[in-house]
């Protein structure tokens, strides 16, 4: 199979039928593809493929002026590209495969303890898959043995090399020399520090791609001089020593795009493979290395204030970082979101996709996406600021709601305040908590609006006077009514007392709350 002439792709066309693409028809047919059908991190790993081909066929773009017009040159520069690097985009076979090492030799993969009963079964490949230490309440075939195809195949080692997560691995010699890890792996790069990916989005693939590219002007900015670089299939490591290709696939932006975390080779029976550590890929926090899709934020650790890539959360929805994620980053030691925000002109609204995988430390958990639309007002700091104060009041109110559904119970003589009652308070006002925020997530477009149009909270910042507070304290009403019945004389009192914690000064106050929280 190649990558680059048979379909492996899944997709989506304009007229909302699905289909399945090579790398050439992406390109050839992307104004005919509204967009990818697959998972957040198989979407993520996807675009980086698709962006590092654009962006090594272009040889650019050179800086934002080149960058407006090459629209216009992707597709046949892309083409010409894929023919002449054919060969690279192999699955299998005896010569150069994609992102796969050559003469990793099985006989002498050496066992690290890592037993988990499935051997070397290309089903790992797939995070989502109940294979060695993943759970299996989503997937009870775990255990058996597993055929793919070769484009599903195809799809799961790209996704694998660009979010395989750390932890035991298998040691093997590749070209007689041992694998680095010692049996141990750290994250690959999409998945180090947790991160929240951001990409824009256009309104076909091809306009998506467009907006994703990165000028070579920016690479300086972001990573420094001589950071441009390779595809790693154009300078393949022929071993661990290979200095100059390992620098390149480690160390530059084109390198880095599509890399080459595991030492891997498949089997041609797609049901077995040699699995190993790659590269070592050093990571924001280890050596400044910014993901181009990633977001620094400065938070507080160990008391100290320090820049580090913003985590992705099952707990805490995107929109809630929203003010984060659009401010543009212009070098490798700012804050901001996606480095393609400069390509963002501060008078255009925008599409921006957000997603991740998250994972506990060696074990995948979940993966979350959003898509926002996103008015061009949200690129200044004004605005932003605006914003945070928005998401800082929901919080506040999340907070009144707990007390609220605590003053309920304790009146029902169910005193949850006390010390041996924690598991259950946490329980009760989880909860609470999470219908909140539920129904306040629906109503995100008119905290937007406020932020854009700031001049609705006047000068003292009446939120409550804002179609935004509104809807957050009707939020906190609902989840409060649903978590605390009423029906009998005593829940009815219960039920009054709590409603005069929750609206007795509440609404003031965690007005005057966010406020003093964003000044600090």
């Amino acid at each position: 199979m190649n990558l680059s002439t048979d379909g492996w792709i899944p997709i989506v066309w304009n007229d909302g039928k699905p289909g399945t693409v090579s790398l050439r028809e992406a390109f050839e047919r992307g104004e005919e593809i509204r967009d990818l059908a697959v998972r957040p991190h198989e979407r993520i790993a996807l675009m980086r493929v698709l962006i590092c081909i654009a962006q090594a066929a272009l040889d650019g773009p050179a800086n934002y002026d080149d960058w407006k017009g090459c629209r216009s040159r992707i597709v046949s520069s892309a083409d010409d590209y894929l023919q002449r690097w054919r060969h690279a985009f192999e699955l299998f076979g005896t010569g150069q495969r994609f992102l796969q090492v050559a003469n990793l030799n099985k006989a002498a993969t050496k066992s690290t303890g890592d037993d988990d009963g499935e051997g070397n079964s290309t089903s790992k490949l797939d995070l989502a898959l109940a294979t060695g230490n993943n759970t299996t309440l989503f997937d009870n075939a775990g255990g058996s043995e597993r055929t793919f195809t070769s484009g599903r195949l195809a799809l799961m080692l790209t996704t694998f090399q660009c979010f395989s997560p750390g932890g035991r691995i298998g040691l093997a010699l590749w070209n007689g020399q041992e694998t680095v890890g010692k049996g141990a792996g750290d994250h690959a790069p999409c998945l180090a520090g947790g991160m929240l990916h951001a990409l824009l989005r256009g309104d076909s693939l091809l306009a998506t791609l467009h907006k994703n590219l990165l000028a070579k002007r920016q690479t300086e900015q972001l990573f420094g001089q001589n950071s441009w670089g390779k595809p790693v299939w154009e300078l393949m490591p022929m071993r661990l020593a290979d200095a100059g290709a390992v620098r390149n696939a480690n160390h530059t932006y084109l390198g880095r795009l599509v890399p080459l975390t595991r030492a891997i080779w498949l089997a041609g029976d797609c049901r077995s493979l040699i699995l190993a550590n790659g590269l070592e890929y050093g990571s924001y926090a280890e050596d400044g290395w910014r993901e181009p899709s990633a977001t620094i934020v400065t938070r507080t650790v160990k008391g100290q204030p320090k820049r580090v890539v913003l985590p992705a959360s099952i707990d805490k929805a995107a929109w809630r970082e929203l003010h984060v994620l659009t401010v543009k980053g212009v070098s490798q030691n700012t804050n901001g979101g996606p480095a393609v925000l400069q390509n963002i002109s501060d008078e255009e609204a925008f599409d921006l996709w957000v997603g991740a995988l998250v994972a506990n430390k060696a074990k995948p958990v979940d993966t979350i996406e959003s898509v926002f639309h996103v008015p061009a007002a949200m690129l200044t700091e004004t605005s932003q600021m605006v914003y945070e104060k928005g998401v800082r009041l929901a919080e506040n109110a999340e907070f009144w709601v707990k007390r609220a559904v605590s003053t309920y119970h304790k009146e029902l003589g169910d005193n949850l305040d006390r010390p041996q009652m924690k598991k259950r308070r946490q329980q009760v006002q989880s909860n609470a908590a999470a219908q909140f925020w539920t129904d306040i997530e629906r109503a995100v477009p008119r905290l937007m609006e406020v932020a854009a149009g700031r001049e609705s909270l006047g000068l003292k910042s009446e939120w409550h006077k804002t179609a935004w507070g509104q809807s957050v304290w009707r939020a906190a009403r609902a989840a409060y009514e649903r978590g605390c019945p009423h029906d009998t004389s005593r829940q009815i009192r219960a039920y009054a007392l709590g409603l005069k914690t929750l609206f007795g000064a509440s609404v003031e106050q965690a007005e005057v709350d966010t406020e003093k929280e964003v000044e600090a």
